[in-house]
């Protein structure tokens, strides 16, 4: 797993790419979270569109970022996920858990709402 952290309009964009499957990744992205946290940017998008692999772990990667930033007063939320992370969001019923779009834009405009 290879992440960028980015900003775009008040929000910050990691996008990660690979396989997502726990790891020693884990605590990096966990690390890189509370850094986003102490820096006031708790507006997270995670764009998964370049991810080709996702198991349980990494599943619970975004799982614990999410509490992790809602904890903080934030949220994290997906953008771009194909059909094959989509379908893992839904077997897991994650789909009622996370919000999650189309598009890193779509996502964006989600926080002015």
């Amino acid at each position: 797993m290879k992440y960028d952290i980015s900003e775009k309009y008040n929000c910050a964009v990691i996008e990660v790419s690979g396989n997502v499957m726990g790891g020693p990744h884990a605590d990096k992205f966990r690390e890189d979270l509370h850094n986003l946290i102490r820096e006031g940017r708790k507006n997270v998008i995670v764009d998964v569109g370049k991810v080709k692999f996702m198991n349980s772990s990494g599943l619970g990667i975004l799982i614990g970022g999410l509490t992790t930033m809602r904890n903080a007063g934030g949220d994290l939320r997906i953008a771009r996920a194909d059909k094959k992370v989509e379908s893992l969001l839904m077997v897991t019923h994650l789909t009622t858990i996370f919000k999650h779009f189309k598009t890193v834009e779509e996502a964006v405009n989600s926080y002015n709402k």
